[in-house]
């Protein structure tokens, strides 16, 4: 290949080096922030052969071009455009310019999440292989697999423990995170996060219990009461310290001499958003998140199949609009508050929305005789049957309209489905085909017919709309 004819006809059609800003690579895409995206040239970019689709989403303009090749690429378009390097965090710190105060704050809401979904993935994932060992009724009829081979009690129960750890110490993990976000020390937002679940504290989900008897531990101080109370697996609690954390040290940063500024800095830092935690911002804060959770769990409760239906069909649009970040903090609380949510619901959703994505993109394969949408289109539908769908969506179905309504209405079917069913995730993992390991056990079979259900509709809407589209073509 020619890189740097490749590059130059893709700066032309981005409407030259005046009209980009920033730009990075990763394994297969061009990830560009420009000035004004209606200077695009969309037909020439499409045209091209190495260009397998476009997107745009959070501030950047991206192009698909794939792995090995948009190494080469990227390095003749920097040059040609002057661009100095930078990395995939570079390009979204630019890009979140661009971006309204609502995407600013899913953004904020991505940024502290994603990096901690490993460990809560590893611990829900451990979460239902102790479900499949305890769950009656899955492989012996009346029994467990620990009441039928009592030996392997002791394995399910360290499975458990190693299972639970991330979500009892959840605010640790967030509590660093977030102060990084917020621009503290991720230290201090960890050690913040260790108090917050100090094992002098009563146990968070033993509040309900203490607060019915009456045996509320507290600290006198100075005739105030502070109730002992710890924040196991919660979500905005240590959100809302981990802002303030951040904020008063980055103000003591500015006033306290230099000289003392390690001593002292810290030490106010902690103590006082240590008080504002268990005496204002923490009681608050829990009372919030448990109606948050509560108001979600009675919506999908109440609205059953019908409410199922309607998020599954919205869903996809919402992932155009970047806004579906911010189901992260939502799952990873539904998550943590297990025991009462039985897990999360949106997971399978977001499952079924991918699966109806790839299987209307594959149906696109079957009856296009478009090499290059072929080539796209096998890649695409494939990759978004294992959860990722930004290929599919933007490079094939929204490009094209029908297969996007296909995609959507299976969604909207196989979503009411898994709804009738209450198919929920007991952790988070790639929405699609792997998804099932995420899925509680009891549930595998709905899943997997839903999952069916998507696909089938999706590819079947698809190849009745392109007839449509076809005629009126004619």
């Amino acid at each position: 290949m020619n890189y740097q004819a490749i590059a130059q006809k893709i700066l032309d059609a981005l409407g030259g080096k005046e009209n980009v800003s920033a730009g990075a690579h990763c394994a297969t895409r061009l990830r560009l922030v420009l000035n004004d995206e209606e200077k695009i040239d969309q037909a020439k970019l499409e045209n091209m052969d190495v260009v397998k689709g476009t997107f745009s989403t959070g501030g950047q303009f991206q192009i698909i071009i794939g792995s090995g090749t948009v190494n080469e690429v990227f390095k003749e378009f920097a040059i040609l455009a002057g661009l100095s390097e930078m990395s995939t965090k570079d390009i979204k710190d630019a890009g979140s310019k661009k971006l309204n105060p609502m995407q600013q704050f899913v953004k904020m809401l991505s940024d502290i999440f994603v990096p901690i979904i490993p460990a809560i993935v590893a611990g829900g994932l451990l979460m239902g292989i102790n479900n499949i060992l305890t769950a009656s009724d899955l492989f012996i009829k009346g029994k467990s697999l620990i009441d039928a081979y009592p030996q392997m009690a002791d394995l399910a129960a360290l499975i458990n423990t190693f299972a639970n750890a991330a979500f009892v110490f959840l605010p640790i993990l967030i509590g660093f995170s977030a102060t990084q976000r917020f621009g503290g020390n991720a230290y201090l937002g960890a050690a913040l996060g260790m108090l917050m679940v100090h094992p002098d504290l009563l146990n968070g989900w033993g509040y309900g219990g203490a607060l019915v008897s009456g045996e509320i531990p507290v600290w006198k101080i100075f005739g105030f009461e502070i109730e002992k109370i710890g924040y196991q697996g919660t979500v905005l609690p240590v959100l809302a310290a981990s802002y303030i954390l951040a904020k008063i040290e980055t103000s003591l940063r500015k006033i306290v001499p230099s000289a003392l500024d390690n001593l002292l800095t810290p030490l106010l830092s902690i103590f006082v958003t240590g008080i504002l935690t268990f005496t204002l911002v923490g009681p608050i804060t829990r009372t919030a998140g448990n109606l948050l959770t509560d108001g979600i769990v009675w919506a999908y409760d109440t609205t059953g199949v019908i409410g199922g239906t309607i998020f599954g069909l919205v869903y996809a649009p919402i992932v155009i609009t970047g806004m579906h970040h911010s189901f992260i903090a939502v799952e990873t609380q539904l998550l943590a508050d297990i025991a009462k949510t039985g897990g999360s619901f949106l997971f399978a959703i977001a499952a079924m929305s991918n699966i109806a994505q790839g299987a209307s993109t594959l149906a696109v394969l079957k009856i296009t005789k478009d090499k290059k949408l072929k080539g796209t289109a096998s890649a695409a539908g494939i990759s978004a049957l294992l959860g990722i769908t930004e290929p599919a969506m933007f490079g094939i179905n929204l490009r094209l309209r029908y297969p996007f309504i296909g995609a959507i209405i299976g969604s909207a079917i196989g979503s009411g489905f898994v709804t009738l069913f209450k198919v929920k995730a007991v952790a988070m993992g790639a929405a699609g085909l792997p998804g099932i390991i995420s899925i509680n056990p009891l549930s595998f079979i709905p899943y997997i017919i839903g999952m069916a259900i998507a696909f089938a509709v999706a590819f079947t809407m698809t190849i009745i709309l392109a007839k449509r589209e076809a005629k009126k073509a004619i």
